[in-house]
């Protein structure tokens, strides 16, 4: 049961983790979307670089691009919820029943790769070329979010036998 508890808390720290970053974009909106703005601006990378015509200075683009991110944070906080009910919901049950539970701690993990892997690595890190930025990089920060994500969901993965009565 300590195993099984172990990964329901763990999905309940990351849907924390999910709902407290969209919650502090909403709330603070004004200094995230600055974030935004220079990311998708580029006005902060490298003088003259070649990139510059991938970049986006339309305010209504910034808006749209900032209020996606939020909707894929919040929407990875609803399903770390799901994941930590489903695996509540079937902590008593047989091993079988609590390793087909982890469906939606797969789904969290996959939309939370998807907002800081694909939107901060790929999209912001290497086509806005992020990496570039002294000021607004984001990148470090998001590797540390989805390699969390990712080791834990590497233990949620570990099978559960059936529990000792």
């Amino acid at each position: 049961m300590t195993s099984r508890l172990s990964k329901i808390t763990m999905c309940l720290c990351l849907a924390a983790f999910a709902f407290l970053v969209a919650f502090g974009n909403i709330t603070d909106y004004g200094s995230n979307f600055a974030f935004v703005q220079h990311v998708l601006s580029m006005d902060t990378t490298f003088p003259g670089n070649a990139l510059m015509y991938r970049s986006l200075t339309s305010p209504t683009l910034w808006t749209a691009g900032y209020w996606l991110i939020i909707f894929g944070e919040a929407l990875t906080c609803v399903l770390f919820l799901v994941a930590a009910w489903n695996l509540w919901s079937a902590r008593k049950g047989s091993g079988e029943t609590f390793n087909n539970a982890k469906k939606f701690a797969i789904i969290a993990t996959t939309m939370g790769f998807l907002v800081w892997y694909f939107g901060f690595m790929v999209i912001g890190g290497e086509w806005f070329a992020m990496w570039q930025s002294k000021t607004w990089n984001g990148q470090e920060a998001a590797f540390k979010f989805y390699m969390t994500m990712l080791a834990v969901l590497i233990f949620i993965m570990q099978p559960d036998r059936d529990l000792q009565r």
